[in-house]
């Protein structure tokens, strides 16, 4: 019994292409449309299921709609030598008449009876980084000239050689001297930081000093006013005291 073809409008068709640099989460997008006049369950399966994420993974679709969905490759260390094996297969069939338990249903159905369409999966690299991959195996004018038997040598492609050692080396030179006064830069930097903490600290200690110490010089002041008060008072008994022997005597 021939197995009956897909009714889903698929897109892409045949392959679902993935960008790198594959050091991070790459999603591609599936797009399920239903021409029909029936509903349609589909549902969506993987030969690697560990190494993607597929964001609605089953569903159904209405008559004359679309959905689209994401397929997310998890990060992994890509190798261009490896063969890549990744397959999708995406399953439908028409929904049944009247409510139904459609985990079960998918668990009973047999496999003649329903509609698939499988795509395979391209993992392709940025434009960047092949060329930046191929330029090691581009030989430099150095290169060139080791190449070269000594008596075969180009005088001008000598110079040119040179000429761009030179000026290799003049670069660097000037990027270590720059990268070194950066260096001291940040160092005095960060001197002159913790000096300015240490003084911060120092003042904000002296403050709370000033504000918390006890005034030490207010009780002598006061027990300077006693004595002179019993003095006074002395004097006046004192006074008082030979007036009144007078008046006495």
């Amino acid at each position: 019994m021939a197995k009956p073809d897909q009714v889903l409008n698929i897109e892409p068709q045949n392959e679902l292409r993935f960008r790198g640099p594959f050091n991070a989460p790459v999603t591609s997008y599936m797009k399920l449309t239903n021409p029909s006049d029936k509903k349609v369950l589909f549902k969506i399966k993987t030969t690697a299921p560990k190494k993607y994420c597929v964001r609605p993974n089953s569903g159904v679709l209405e008559p004359t709609t679309s959905i689209e969905i994401a397929i997310s490759l998890q990060p992994f260390l890509f190798d261009p030598a490896e063969k890549n094996k990744h397959k999708f297969m995406v399953q439908t069939l028409f929904a049944p008449d009247g409510d139904v338990n459609l985990e079960q249903l998918w668990k009973e159905i047999g496999p003649e009876q329903l509609m698939d369409s499988k795509l395979k999966c391209v993992f392709e690299m940025p434009v960047e980084q092949n060329e930046s991959q191929e330029e090691p195996t581009k030989a430099s004018p150095k290169a060139i000239v080791a190449s070269v038997p000594n008596n075969a040598v180009d005088p001008e492609l000598q110079k040119a050689a040179e000429e761009v050692n030179i000026n290799t080396c003049g670069r660097r030179s000037s990027f270590q001297k720059n990268v070194q006064q950066l260096r001291e830069e940040e160092s005095s930097l960060r001197q002159e930081n913790l000096r300015l903490k240490e003084e911060i600290l120092q003042l904000k200690l002296a403050a709370g000093a000033r504000v918390t110490q006890p005034n030490r010089y207010a009780p002598p002041a006061q027990q300077q006013n006693i004595p002179v008060m019993y003095m006074a008072v002395a004097v006046i008994l004192g006074f008082l005291g030979i007036v009144l022997g007078k008046f006495v005597l």
